[in-house]
């Protein structure tokens, strides 16, 4: 028996800029998805989950966008992944497995992408036999091109590339990134509202399509501009009298909130708290009055914990539909934090909330097994 394990993600800052082209700071989070599994000699896949006893049966040759959802979601993720390593041309084998998970689903941590980069672990049978940055723009077309997500590539960047004690600063544009290290004795702390928006795929891509006409109508001004990446606040002044209020809004929190992962990322190099405070509560506020995202619940959490000595900085998380919040924390405050929110927050909003202090982690990779 072979076991893989791929980690989940929390973006530490940048929220709404991975799809203009931007700047995100994630870091690999020690919620994973584990896969156990016996290789085969022939092009079967046969997987359980310990979460639902579900099942998912196929071949690696049959599998095809055409064909995908007959087995079920989780099940997609797999098959899709298999798709996308045999239309590399790269040596797939079948597998019995069984795969577990403790990243929670909806939440905005990576969950997908971590089951897919368990999935082509396995798969390939070698952690080796593929380059990270190629690992993961794979992962990021089974869940594009084949389950039919519009998906970026941070989650699947983080899980392929994290690295224990270090957050990583992506562009999305050119796929260049950095190790950033993070300050001694701080903890990231995850917190769930247990609120989900029910079309929060929706918003988002409507959110997406402001963007993509706000960058139109400065581009027949400014040729130049393909995406908000190319603006800075100045450019964006000079040029907000062309865009209705609304999308001169979106448009000016994702070129702030690009400025703030080069200022958090600065921060935690230099280990400057109070600029990590302003940068996390600023990012709240635009997400919240400029991309008009989020929720009460968002809010309410990180009410509560900035209300607890020795949190140094909290705000909304999960692209902003107000799922999660991430939180960074002295490491002998997280107790303080996690009884603050236990006796508060259901009683504030009548939710279930879940805290998770969560270890910023290796990649996806091999499990040493008996």
């Amino acid at each position: 028996m072979e076991v893989v394990r791929a980690p989940g993600r929390v973006n530490l800052m940048g929220d709404h800029t991975e799809s203009n082209d931007g700047l995100v700071l994630p870091v690999a989070i020690g919620l994973d998805t584990w896969l156990a599994y016996r290789p085969r000699r022939d092009g079967l896949v046969r997987v359980a989950s310990a979460q639902d006893a579900a099942t998912c049966s196929f071949w690696i040759d049959d599998v095809s966008p055409e064909a995908r959802g007959r087995f079920g979601t989780w099940s997609e993720y797999i098959e899709g992944m298999a798709w996308s390593l045999r239309e590399a041309a790269l040596s797939v084998r079948g597998l019995d497995g069984v795969v577990d998970s403790i990243v929670p689903t909806d939440a905005g941590l990576g969950s997908a992408a971590a089951l897919e980069l368990a999935a082509a672990l396995a798969l390939l049978g070698d952690a080796r036999a593929l380059d990270r940055p190629s690992l993961a723009a794979l992962a990021q077309r089974a869940e594009r091109d084949y389950v039919g997500a519009h998906s970026g590539i941070m989650d699947q960047y983080s899980g392929a590339l994290g690295c224990a004690g270090r957050a990583i600063l992506l562009d999305c544009r050119s796929l260049e990134s950095r190790y950033v290290t993070l300050p001694y004795g701080l903890s990231v702390v995850v917190c769930d509202t247990g609120w989900r928006l029910a079309a929060g795929s929706t918003l988002v891509a409507e959110r997406r399509a402001e963007c993509g006409r706000a960058v139109a109508l400065i581009a027949e001004r400014v040729p130049s501009v393909a995406s908000l990446r190319d603006l800075d606040e100045a450019t964006l002044h000079r040029q907000s009298h062309l865009l209705p209020a609304t999308l001169a809004h979106r448009a000016e929190h994702v070129v702030a909130e690009n400025e703030r992962v080069l200022k958090t990322a600065a921060a935690l190099e230099t280990g400057d708290f109070d600029t990590l405070g302003r940068s996390f509560a600023a990012s709240h506020r635009s997400l919240r009055s400029l991309y008009e995202v989020g929720s009460t619940a968002a809010d309410a959490m990180v009410e509560i914990a900035l209300s607890v000595r020795g949190v140094i900085a909290a705000r909304m998380t999960d692209t902003g539909r107000g799922g999660c919040t991430v939180n960074l924390v002295l490491d002998e405050a997280v107790p303080a934090l996690q009884a603050t929110v236990a006796h508060e927050y259901a009683a504030k909003t009548g939710l279930d909330a879940n805290v998770y202090p969560v270890a910023v982690v290796d990649a996806a990779g091999p499990v040493a097994t008996d």
